[in-house]
């Protein structure tokens, strides 16, 4: 395992009470060597192709009906010419899951804001969930937006807009403009060990904190993005209470204005640390590397702000 043991045995007593969940965690964090044991999905842009280019194994009550689990655990889906055609995007199933609280939002949805978008994921998801009549996807890091404006080009996602502003230098411009703010967080990626990646310090505390600390900068400017009665889905792939909810509960705390909203069709995933509505996928499940989730709502009453006319079709609009 790459990162000290008595940190992730540390975690694991804090989230499992039941020893036998605690010890195929910890298996789960040390896949020895092997490829990923999790199967590849695909997220279809539009309908499904006949017949289907590949074996899918059968849905699962909670999952989208836009995406497919691979049957076969060796299969390229990314070398398939549909998706160099933009036909589907490829996606790990703990962000599927992690996704799908937006499907506990009620339309019409005029505008989503994904604040950490890249490279396009998520977005490509509330796309096709929620089919906002924009959608705009930022990312703060330089090198990693020439991705995300390929993959949204690639899958025709629009009208789109992808920017490249710090979640400071964004809220501003997009006060109270989105019906659904999107904050996929840079986070200490433990469930990067399920899959058979190396991630050393990824348990220490001093590594969760920093991140932690960072993910409530985030958050506080993308609650601010957020219109009077809009959405907010916070999602991570680590495993860290302070990084997941702890994080939320600062946010409800210190920032107030929003209320979780319970995703019904996610109740079997509910976190065992609070009575809040959030939600947990481990890699003991088998389904996935790992995810949390949470989705809240702005309980303040007004009227939602315009939105800036520069945002209106796809394009890179860098920071001021």
């Amino acid at each position: 395992m790459a990162a000290p043991p008595r940190f992730a045995e540390k975690l694991a007593h804090k989230l499992f009470a039941d020893g036998e969940e605690r010890a195929a965690f910890l298996a789960a964090l040390d896949p020895q060597g092997k490829r990923s044991p999790f199967a590849s999905c695909v997220l279809w842009r539009g309908d499904r192709p006949d017949p289907l280019p590949f074996e899918r194994l059968p849905p699962l009550p909670w999952q989208p009906p836009f995406v497919d689990r691979l049957a076969d655990p060796l299969a390229r889906p990314g070398a398939h010419p549909l998706h160099g055609a933009g036909e589907f995007y490829c996606l790990d199933f703990s962000s599927v899951f992690a996704a799908s609280i937006l499907g506990a939002i009620a339309g019409p949805v005029e505008t989503v804001v994904d604040v950490c978008a890249a490279p396009g994921g998520k977005s490509v998801f509330a796309w096709r969930s929620l089919r906002p009549d924009v959608l705009i996807a930022n990312e703060a890091i330089g090198k990693r937006v020439p991705a995300l404006l390929s993959n949204l080009r690639r899958c025709r996602i629009g009208p789109a807009a992808v920017t490249r502003c710090d979640p400071q230098t964004l809220a501003p411009r997009l006060a109270k403009v989105a019906d659904v703010v999107l904050v996929d967080a840079p986070c200490s990626g433990q469930s990067l060990l399920a899959k058979g990646e190396t991630n050393p310090g990824c348990f220490h505390p001093v590594n969760v904190n920093k991140n932690a600390n960072r993910q409530k900068r985030i958050l506080a400017h993308a609650a601010a993005i957020a219109a009077p009665g809009g959405y907010l889905a916070y999602t991570t792939c680590t495993y860290a209470i302070e990084e997941n909810e702890g994080v939320c509960q600062w946010l409800c705390d210190r920032i107030g204005g929003f209320e979780p909203v319970p995703v019904p069709s996610l109740a079997m995933f509910q976190s065992p640390l609070t009575d809040w509505p959030c939600y947990r996928m481990g890699p003991q499940s088998g389904l996935g590397a790992g995810a949390f989730a949470m989705l809240l709502r702005r309980t303040d009453r007004g009227d939602r702000a315009p939105l800036p006319p520069e945002f209106g079709a796809i394009a890179t609009i860098a920071a001021p």
